[in-house]
């Protein structure tokens, strides 16, 4: 529940027509600041291949990923972040920051720090073996 909430203020927040999944795969990108393939990116954000192509397909419209094919394997892509990418990013962060603000003050910052790593536990235990 508090996951959908979550998403759901966050989703309100962003610029119009960014959605939770450009977001997510425009920050991944920016953090790790190397190319992935469309399929390694569904797996980071267990999805189907599919729905990543999809995501892909409309930030590269946007102009916001890079699309190339994969040198050594014709039969892959690459994708990396674009300038234009970067900087949809960075706007979208700046809306987000007064959202996470609000919640951070509501509940109180130790709270939160306490609560990490038990949540982190969590997301581990259920990324494990299926």
């Amino acid at each position: 529940m508090a996951d959908q909430l979550a998403r759901n203020r966050i989703s309100k927040a962003l610029p119009k027509g960014m959605e939770l999944s450009h977001f997510s795969v425009l920050n991944h990108l920016a953090r790790i600041n190397e190319e992935r393939s469309p399929a390694q990116l569904a797996a980071t954000f267990h999805v189907t291949r599919g729905a990543m192509t999809n995501t892909l397909n409309r930030l590269d419209w946007a102009g916001h990923v890079h699309i190339r094919p994969d040198w050594d394997d014709a039969r892959r892509k690459m994708v990396s972040i674009s300038p234009a990418g970067r900087s949809a990013r960075e706007a979208a962060i700046q809306a987000v920051v007064p959202v996470l603000s609000e919640v951070v003050a509501g509940v109180g910052e130790e709270r939160l720090r306490a609560a990490l790593p038990v949540l982190r536990m969590l997301r581990q235990a259920l990324e494990g073996p299926r």
